[in-house]
């Protein structure tokens, strides 16, 4: 017993550290939650105790170019860790479309980008520094043996289960000069020129439009060419008319929802056909200010195609009202216990709903066909499996368990939502 937990709490100063946080939250039978950006769709940062954010807990602690590493605090948002390191010429070895999120709760929740050379950002950590849930400090890497290596193993995707992850250090790469291609084409030839796409690019993902026989194809490649000038016609129909028209749509959608197939079919049409060459993390994000819900699953990587051909014929008997286009990606394998990639190639197919309009009856529809091909739920995204159902999607579900319980016995760190997550005992 710690001499904080003997003398009733400890000093005032030790109160305002994370661990004194973290012991002070046991001695008052409190629970305690972390915060990143708020970016996922389910209540992994909902609280009525303690909720602790991190905006002051950013910026970069130590840039190994030897090594090729980089230490940041978990704080830190993506889009300034790529800001950062573009500064000194590096860059993180893969993204995702949305840089707002900490990289602290991205790699929590298994965040990810696409290729089918690069697994989620989790893969990228190779140690972790964290606050665990009973007051304690560990230090935990890949390089580790025993207990050291089941912590890292189970921190690396554990939504903020086992501790409060304070520095995070990750592989990095050179900044490389890329070329972004978006192009039209239709959903069979796509589904077609799956595994040309996928095997002949760095990065590779599509977007099918419902109702409609048209899909976006977004591809980024190493490049020689000269950088891209961005104009400001380029920066403003990027903002106001991608964002600003698809908001006037979607309201559409949501007042009179028989618009929806109408909607999806021209958007498809009016797919941007472009191309851009640069550095950094500018060519994989994609500004999106038109809130929506969103549902996601990883299936083996063959199953795409099937997946969605199903997808499409749901739609063509239920006939949903939706717009949003289905995502469709790619990520190498991993051996990290709770990653939805866990011991697989995979393809992840992401659903969204318009913010207003009813998201569940699709959702559910979908997430059916999803589960018949061995489907796993992003951790931050809806979904409706409950904690017995996950432990038979996962080998190590057990041992994540019994790591869980002993980094934060008195579950400090759970709320409501987690402790049903996790625990098929909880209420």
């Amino acid at each position: 017993m710690s001499a904080a937990s003997r003398n009733g709490g400890g000093s005032r100063r030790e109160k305002r550290t994370w661990w004194g946080l973290l012991r002070e939250a046991q001695r008052l039978g409190r629970k305690v939650r972390i915060a990143g950006s708020g970016h996922s769709f389910t209540p992994l940062g909902e609280t009525e105790e303690w909720l602790v954010r991190l905006p002051r807990m950013s910026g970069l602690v130590k840039l190994d170019e030897d090594e090729r590493k980089v230490t940041v605090r978990a704080g830190t948002t993506l889009r300034e860790l790529g800001g950062r390191l573009l500064e000194r010429g590096w860059a993180m070895e893969n993204l995702g479309d949305i840089d707002r999120q900490t990289i602290g709760g991205a790699v929590g929740t298994g965040t990810h980008g696409t290729g089918s050379g690069f697994g989620s950002l989790s893969t990228q950590v190779t140690a972790i520094r964290a606050v665990l849930g009973d007051g304690s400090i560990a230090e935990v890497s890949e390089e580790d043996t025993g207990e050291k290596r089941e912590l890292f193993k189970a921190l690396q995707v554990s939504f903020g289960t086992i501790g409060i992850m304070t520095e995070l250090t990750l592989r990095i790469v050179p900044a490389e000069r890329m070329r972004l291609a978006s192009f039209r084409s239709t959903l069979e030839d796509t589904l077609e020129r799956l595994e040309e796409y996928r095997s002949g690019n760095r990065h590779f993902e599509f977007f099918w439009f419902p109702y409609s026989t048209g899909t976006q194809v977004k591809t980024i490649n190493p490049t020689d060419a000269p950088a891209s000038k961005r104009g400001r016609w380029k920066e403003w129909s990027a903002y106001a008319v991608e964002n600003g028209l698809f908001w006037g749509m979607s309201e559409a959608c949501r007042i009179a929802p028989r618009l929806s197939g109408v909607i999806s079919r021209l958007s498809a049409r009016f797919v941007p056909v472009s191309g851009e060459v640069g550095r950094g993390p500018r060519l994989f994000v994609t500004p999106r200010h038109v809130k929506f819900m969103e549902m996601e699953y990883s299936v083996p990587a063959a199953a795409m195609r099937p997946v969605l051909l199903e997808m499409k014929r749901l739609l063509e008997r239920r006939r949903h009202s939706v717009h949003f286009p289905i995502e469709c990606r790619y990520v190498k394998g991993d051996d990290i216990w709770l990653s939805p990639a866990y011991g697989r190639d995979s393809a992840y197919l992401a659903l969204h709903m318009y913010k207003g309009m009813p998201y569940e009856p699709y959702f559910r529809d979908m997430e059916q066909i999803l589960l018949a091909y061995d489907g796993r739920p992003h951790w931050g995204k809806w979904h409706s499996r409950t904690a017995s159902q996950l432990a038979e999607m996962y080998l190590n579900w057990k041992d994540a368990a019994r790591v869980r319980e002993a980094a934060d016995p008195r579950g400090v760190l759970l709320n409501r939502y987690v402790a049903r997550l996790i625990s098929p005992s909880a209420r």
